[in-house]
């Protein structure tokens, strides 16, 4: 449910803050007040086209802000709108609702926010298309296309979306496996060509067989080998000066070493009676600890330099075949390595042989027997639904001042997609005595509120919560049919909110929440607001939607007299 919604900026309304209520909300006013920017704003929050044009003349930009409580909404929605919320890192508001907004600027970029965090548009459309459905006139022309027709027979029977969901699944491997096959059999030259190249790749990579890490490796075992002399003395120096000239096995001078002065040093001091010269000796004495190790270490060093001549040569050019691999596969030996993975993974896909090919006929073959006996039983659901759903619409009109129409639902075969293997059509004929036509070629535009207004009513019976807006959807519809539009939304809105924008007093009468939009025109400026009206006010208004009379005690009397009548049959309904 919409709990409310603020727009600052937007069109002729600088601020507005309105709160919609469970049930049946309308929106009146004069033509040009503005009711129209309330829907434009929901819109915006359905991740709607972001028009600068629509940015209130003088400011930088315009917000739309919209809280929202999905209480009421069934499990299956709830679960889809919180792992949408989770997904975002969004969350809900002290109260339990989320609240979603959309500011515009007046240069045109946009930006769209969820339970305070920033998100994609069309983030926010598949939010708010869990709880807000608009129907306005344009909305009523894309229910002439196949596919929305299509969508209302689904949607209708619930049997249906398992139904569907199975033959998707099917479709989806016959399709795969058809592509395959037709790949293979219409580009068996290309793919012998692709074999051959990867073969070779393969081959190349292999018989130099690099691991992971060996290009690295062999950087530091060149470098130390262009050096090796240069180490060698550099070590046999400092071992010579820490253990003396024999360490190295050669014959010196009596020079004393680092370890003897040191050790000779740590003596000294650590028979001292003195215990700040005590410790000294003891540092003295990890000093020579130290100095083991080091020339350990050293020894160690100088045994692991190659002393073969040769060894440099065989690392350069190990080397060299290492590079020829990254130049032609990856920057590195590990994306080397996991080039030849894929391409041999590859190679294990690509079989143009006879064996293959028959394999994967029949292959094709076994989806496509299970793809068309799913088709049938979707087809067989549609068909059982098409004619249920069209006596319920047919009733529907008939209570919506249309006493002799007659809405069918056809479903007729067609090539195989996504959806299955039908085509659905509504037609209408006008009485039992023409056949029916195409929506598109038979109904005019009050015909076609009216018909989308009983699929509404009667789809909402499948669901509950929703929040339903219809924008002017009653144009071209006057006296007892727009009566009948007025009950059928109240209704409706027995189970779902339902907000509406209307000229008609007879709808205006079933609102439990009666919203005005007023303009206001001064010399520099024209602004809007919305506010709601209670008890005389909304007979005035209603008197002004009658014949504009509302300083009329007649056009009070009648406008009354409408708003009770509408009132004893909303409580009929409830009852």
């Amino acid at each position: 449910m919409l709990v409310e919604i603020s727009i600052d900026n937007l069109g002729v309304i600088p601020h507005s803050h309105v709160e919609f209520a469970p049930g049946l909300n309308v929106l009146t006013g004069e033509t040009g007040a503005g009711k129209t920017m309330v829907v434009t704003g929901l819109r915006l929050l359905t991740g709607g086209r972001a028009d600068a044009s629509k940015v209130r003349t003088g400011a930088e930009k315009a917000g739309v802000e919209g809280a929202f409580n999905a209480d009421a909404l069934d499990e299956g929605t709830k679960q889809r709108i919180v792992a949408l919320i989770d997904d975002t890192g969004a969350s809900p508001d002290e109260n339990g609702e989320y609240l979603a907004a959309r500011t515009v600027k007046a240069s045109g970029r946009s930006r769209a926010h969820l339970g305070g965090r920033t998100v994609p548009a069309a983030t926010l459309a598949d939010f708010t298309g869990e709880l807000l459905t608009i129907h306005g006139q344009n909305d009523q022309l894309r229910l002439l296309s196949p596919a929305e027709q299509l969508n209302a027979l689904d949607s209708y029977d619930p049997e249906i979306a398992p139904l569907k969901e199975s033959y998707r699944e099917a479709f989806t491997a016959w399709r795969a496996a058809s592509k395959d096959l037709e790949e293979r059999v219409n580009k068996r030259r290309e793919l012998a060509q692709e074999v051959d190249r990867l073969t070779f790749a393969v081959g190349e990579i292999d018989e130099v067989a690099p691991e992971v890490g060996e290009d690295a490796e062999l950087v530091t075992a060149v470098n130390r080998l262009q050096d090796v002399d240069a180490l060698r003395e550099a070590a046999q120096e400092a071992i010579v000066a820490i253990d003396g000239p024999d360490a190295v096995g050669e014959f010196g001078g009596d020079d004393d070493t680092a370890s003897d002065l040191v050790g000779r040093a740590a003596s000294a001091l650590s028979g001292s009676s003195d215990e700040q010269l005590r410790a000294l000796g003891e540092q003295l004495g990890e000093v020579a600890s130290v100095l083991s190790s080091v020339s350990g270490e050293l020894g160690m060093y100088l045994s692991e330099l190659p002393s073969d001549p040769e060894e440099l040569e065989r690392l350069l050019q190990r080397q060299q075949e290492l590079k020829g691999l990254t130049r032609k596969y990856a920057p590195d030996i590990e994306g080397v390595l996991a080039w030849r993975d894929k391409a041999q993974a590859r190679l294990q896909s690509i079989d143009t042989s006879a064996e293959a090919l028959d394999k994967l006929k029949k292959q094709v073959a076994e989806h496509k027997k299970a793809m068309v006996a799913r088709a049938k039983k979707l087809t067989k659901a549609r068909t059982a639904a098409a004619a249920t759903l069209a006596d319920a619409v047919t009733e529907e009109l008939r209570g919506l001042a249309m006493p002799k129409a007659r809405i069918t639902v056809n479903v007729e075969p067609q090539d195989y997609d996504r959806t299955g293997a039908d085509a659905v059509e509504l037609r209408l004929a006008p009485n039992d005595a023409l056949e029916p036509q195409p929506l598109a070629s038979s109904a005019s535009g009050g015909e076609l509120s009216r018909v989308m207004l009983a699929l509404e009513v009667i789809l909402s019976a499948q669901r509950g919560g929703a929040t339903l807006v219809f924008d002017e959807v009653d144009a071209g519809v006057g006296g007892r049919a727009a009566v009948e539009i007025g009950r059928r939304l109240a209704r409706l809105a027995l189970n779902n909110q339902v907000i509406v924008v209307t000229h008609l007093p007879q709808v205006a009468a079933y609102a439990d929440n009666h919203l005005h939009v007023s303009k206001n025109v001064g010399d520099e400026a024209v602004t809007s607001g919305v506010r709601e009206l209670h008890g005389d006010e909304r007979v005035d208004e209603l008197a002004r939607m009658l014949a504009g009379m509302d300083d009329s005690a007649s056009g009070k009397a009648h406008a009354a007299e409408l708003l009770d009548k509408a009132r004893a049959d909303v409580e009929s309904y409830r009852a």
